[in-house]
């Protein structure tokens, strides 16, 4: 009997400390990830990488980003991942903060470790059908590697948001180059319709007798009645702010809205 009693204690000393050495390891592993922001920012440089004006202008940008978008891009630097595998910590970090808007799950994070040498992009649910686990690749060798690896960290984030933000616009190519620095072609297309719309509203002026758009005030008056109708009312969306170019305002960035990510997303080592 007390023999039994002795191993049922030993059992359950052995199952307390087994719970204990669990709860401190969790515990442990709650301190290696950085606490999320309060107040809520997108640009959080724990690694002290980057000078005050760096760290501004970056977020500034990504601010007016997430401010004419709603996805949101957050910067996490860190002096060291405490252990672990960098495309599991910034999942995590990333699930934990809720980045993006929980309904969309819009959010990306470009997470660095200085001490390891790494670098992952990480992207929500949301986001992985137009920021594929491809072009977050080249696009952490294009633009984060080289110049992380010439010491000149604020080029590397400042260029691999850029092209992340060009990517969800459909302006980034494979070779790294905007489609602004080959846009001869385009431009030229851009000018033959623009022409073809003055030589379509010329005729139908004509044809109606006179030609009221045009005739009462001349080519200035023409062109400009053309270019500034086109803006403010075709292409600019009339009266509705949230139309235009820009795709209307977002909302900005109040913080992070519950967004989470199962893992889309690239990096390595530099």
């Amino acid at each position: 009997m007390m023999k039994t009693i002795k191993n049922g204690l030993r059992i359950t000393g052995f199952a307390v400390l087994l719970l204990l050495m669990t709860g401190l390891r969790g515990f442990a592993d709650d301190k290696d990830y950085p606490d999320r922001p309060n107040p809520p920012a997108l640009v959080n440089d724990f690694a002290q990488i980057l000078s005050q004006d760096q760290v501004l202008e970056l977020e500034n940008k990504l601010e007016d980003f997430a401010r004419t978008t709603s996805n949101q891009i957050t910067i996490v630097t860190m002096k060291n991942l405490g252990g672990h595998d960098v495309e599991e910590y910034s999942v995590e970090v990333f699930n934990r903060w809720g980045l993006g808007q929980s309904d969309k799950n819009n959010g990306v994070l470009l997470l660095v470790s200085m001490d390891d040498h790494k670098a992952w992009i990480t992207v929500g649910k949301g986001l992985q059908g137009v920021l594929t686990d491809a072009q977050s690749g080249i696009i952490f060798r294009n633009e984060l590697r080289p110049a992380f690896k010439a010491g000149d960290y604020y080029k590397g984030l400042y260029d691999a948001t850029d092209a992340i933000i060009a990517i969800t616009r459909g302006e980034y190519k494979a070779d790294g180059l905007h489609r602004g620095e080959h846009d001869a072609p385009l431009t030229a297309i851009i000018i033959f319709i623009i022409f073809i719309i003055i030589i379509i509203r010329i005729i139908r002026g004509g044809g109606r007798g006179g030609g009221h758009y045009y005739s009462r005030g001349g080519w200035g008056s023409f062109f400009t009645g053309m270019f500034l109708g086109n803006m403010l009312g075709g292409w600019g969306g009339g009266d509705n702010d949230s139309g235009g170019w820009g795709g209307g305002d977002g909302g900005g960035f109040d913080g992070f809205g519950g967004g989470s990510t199962d893992g889309g997303g690239a990096g390595g080592s530099w």
